[in-house]
C-alpha cells in the first residue's frame, strides 16, 4: 500500500489545479481590432486566459458541427440572428440563467429561453443621396416599392443574410402577403441587378447610379471616418433615414453570444458573456465596427452618434432566423435575385 501514496498524493495535487484551470476556448466570427482591448480587459479582470479561433460564420458553424460532444469550444461569438438561429437549430447552445444578463440585455434583444445573447446592434436604414431626394417623401421600408422610385434602388441579393433578416422582419411585421407585394415593388424599382455589399450600394447612391439603397449603418460611418478624403465625400454626398419611425421602428439586427453545449469551462463561459454586458466591454464591442451598444447609449463615436436616436423595431430578434426560408421563398417568388 505504501507504494500508492506518492500516486494518490499526485493524483490529490493535480486534480484540484485541473479544477481550477482559468482558460475560455472562444470561437469568433469577429475581427476588429478593438475587440483586442476587450479579451485582454477581460483576462486582467478574471484572471481568465481566452485561447481564441477566428474564422467566418459558416465555417465556425461547420466545425462546430464536426467536432460534435468533442468541441473544446466554450463560447460562440457571431453576427446577425440568423446565423445565431442556425447555431441553435443544430442544437450547438446550453440554456443560461443570469441574473446580470437577464436585467442588462433588454428582452427583445436575447433568445427567450436563454440560449444566446446581443451584445451589439446594427440598424439597417435606407440610405439617399442628398438633392436628389427629399426625405420626408421616403418615411418607411414599404416606400421603397413606390412606383415614383422605378429604376432609383440600390439593394444587394436577396440571398445576403441582412437582407433575409430584413424580409424575415416584414412578414412578422406585416404578413407574409404584403411582404411579398413589397419585395415585388422593390424588384420593380432596381436601378440594376442586386450586385455587391452593402458599402457598394451607398458608393452606387453617392455616384447617382440609384437615389436611394437599404445598408447597414455600420458601413456608412466606416466611409464618414474613413482615412480616404474620397470615401469621407461619398459619405457626404449621402444621407440617413431611419425608417417606420410612426411604426414599428426601424430594423436593427445583431452581434451576439452563448455557451456551447459541451463546454468544457462553463462557468467561465457564463462569466465572459456578463462582462459582455458591461459597460466597458460594451464600449469595446460596440464601438469597434461602429455598432450601437445594446446597454445604454453610443460613447466616444462621435460619426455613430451623428445619426441621432431613432425608434427600434422591438421584434424578438430570434424571429428573425425562425422565418429565414419564408423569407427566401418570397424574394425567390419575386424575382428578386
Amino acid at each position: 500500500m505504501k507504494r500508492l501514496v506518492p500516486l494518490v498524493a499526485a493524483i490529490a495535487i493535480a486534480l484540484p489545479s485541473l479544477a481550477q484551470e482559468k482558460v475560455l476556448n472562444l470561437y469568433s466570427s469577429r475581427h476588429y481590432q478593438t475587440d483586442e482591448a476587450l479579451y485582454d480587459s477581460f483576462t486582467r479582470k478574471t484572471g481568465i486566459r481566452i485561447n481564441r479561433i477566428e474564422a467566418n460564420e459558416d465555417a465556425l458553424l461547420e466545425r462546430l458541427k464536426n467536432e460534435g460532444a468533442r468541441s473544446p469550444a466554450d463560447v460562440l461569438v457571431t453576427v446577425d440572428a440568423g446565423r445565431l438561429w442556425r447555431a441553435e437549430q443544430m442544437g450547438l447552445f446550453q440554456p443560461v440563467k443570469s441574473r446580470v444578463l437577464e436585467e442588462r440585455i433588454p428582452g427583445e434583444l436575447r433568445h427567450p429561453e436563454g440560449l444566446w445573447f446581443a451584445f451589439s446592434v446594427r440598424a439597417r436604414p435606407i440610405l439617399y443621396r442628398k438633392g436628389a431626394v427629399d426625405p420626408a417623401q421616403v418615411r418607411d421600408y414599404e416606400d421603397l416599392a413606390d412606383p415614383k422610385w422605378k429604376g432609383k434602388v440600390c439593394i444587394r441579393s436577396s440571398s445576403n443574410m441582412y437582407n433575409l433578416s430584413l424580409m424575415s422582419s416584414m412578414i412578422a411585421g406585416v404578413g407574409p402577403e404584403k411582404a411579398e407585394a413589397w419585395a415585388r415593388g422593390v424588384v420593380a424599382n432596381f436601378a440594376r441587378s442586386p450586385k455587391g455589399g452593402d458599402t457598394d450600394q451607398i458608393k452606387a447612391v453617392a455616384a447617382g447610379e440609384c437615389a436611394l439603397a437599404v445598408a447597414n449603418t455600420y458601413y456608412y460611418v466606416r466611409l464618414m471616418k474613413s482615412a480616404r478624403p474620397e470615401e469621407r465625400a461619398e459619405a457626404e454626398k449621402v444621407g440617413v433615414i431611419f425608417p417606420n419611425q410612426s411604426g414599428r421602428g426601424a430594423h436593427v439586427n445583431v452581434s451576439g453570444a452563448g455557451v456551447m453545449k459541451h463546454a468544457p469551462h462553463r462557468e467561465a463561459a457564463v462569466k465572459f458573456l456578463e462582462y459582455l454586458a458591461s459597460d466597458e466591454a460594451q464600449a469595446y464591442f460596440a464601438n469597434g465596427n461602429n455598432e450601437y451598444p445594446v446597454v445604454g447609449k453610443v460613447r466616444d463615436n462621435r460619426e455613430l452618434a451623428s445619426l441621432g436616436d431613432f425608434r427600434k423595431d422591438s421584434l424578438n430578434v430570434s424571429l428573425l432566423g425562425r422565418n429565414q426560408a419564408a423569407a427566401q421563398q418570397i424574394y425567390d417568388r419575386a424575382g428578386w435575385k
